[in-house]
């Protein structure tokens, strides 16, 4: 894709700053728009062009030409969703709708961060969240798009990023939630029951994949994620802190299901560990 304008949304938050990154080095313009919801203008790069903006308004902010779009920006916790589904509705099924309209008046290829939450507990995971059943429905609906409409595209899968960069907010990711209590000296906080299971995947290992997937990858099913799941319970042992249990929360999916068949057939494949990254923590800070 050298050369070429990519926009990716949601360029400023975790995955896509790092994706804005690798795309700038491979000689690209890269636009970047966002909403900054949880994005952070700290992340800009020099050399990206930042425009702050809904995704359902896309029409409005891009008005040039775009060569490949990269959909990242959109809302991506479980459990709080359940708090705020108006919230998902708007970023994810509004805000996606208006990147599909500007995708098929542009008839460039799209890149679909998909959800791995739909493959969960035997296919129930789709419909335990609103977060997870507006991301099901969306790869639903690129999928629909690109056939009504003969549009190129390709649909990816992220199995629970975790890297530099990562928020330990309300809005946060596992690995960084318990980073930061290690960091405070801070007891960690497991929800019941603990048994259930994940698959990390490092953000280098993401965007990687991202960008073969972008130049190679056709249609639906393409995984990214690491080769082995770790229950909740294994990753606190590893920073070696004291375990606080709190009750079972709604939506909290017990398995994970990786099919990464069609990433390793365009010769992608993972490369970084949790249990790498985890020591490095503990060893640098211990």
């Amino acid at each position: 894709m050298n050369q070429k304008t990519v926009l990716v949304t949601g360029g400023a938050g975790f995955v896509g700053t790092h994706l804005c990154k690798a795309l700038l080095e491979r000689g690209n313009r890269v636009i970047s728009l966002d909403n900054y919801f949880t994005g952070s203008r700290d992340n800009h790069i020099e050399g990206v062009e930042y425009i702050e903006g809904h995704t359902k308004d896309i029409a409005r902010h891009i008005t040039d030409a775009v060569g490949c779009i990269y959909h990242l920006g959109e809302y991506s916790r479980v459990e709080i969703s359940f708090t705020e589904p108006a919230l998902v509705w708007d970023f994810n099924i509004a805000g996606t709708l208006g990147v599909l309209e500007f995708w098929r008046a542009s008839q460039c290829k799209l890149i679909y961060a998909g959800s791995s939450t739909k493959f969960a507990d035997g296919g129930m995971g789709r419909d335990q969240s609103p977060y997870a059943w507006s991301k099901a429905s969306n790869t639903d609906l690129v999928r629909n798009y690109g056939q009504w409409f003969g549009l190129r595209y390709a649909i990816t899968y992220f199995y629970n990023v975790y890297g530099p960069g990562e928020r330990s907010n309300a809005y946060g990711t596992v690995i960084e939630i318990f980073k930061q209590k290690f960091l405070k000296g801070e007891r960690l906080t497991v929800t019941a029951p603990g048994t259930q299971e994940r698959i990390f995947t490092h953000v280098d290992d993401i965007v990687r994949g991202l960008l073969l997937v972008g130049e190679k990858g056709e249609g639906d099913e393409f995984g990214l994620g690491a080769e082995r799941s770790y229950s909740i319970l294994e990753i606190a042992k590893l920073f070696n802190l004291p375990i606080e249990m709190l009750p079972e929360r709604q939506g909290n999916r017990l398995t994970s299901i990786l099919d990464a068949t069609k990433s390793y057939a365009l010769g992608w494949s993972p490369e970084k560990t949790l249990e790498e990254y985890v020591h490095e923590i503990t060893k640098i800070h211990s």
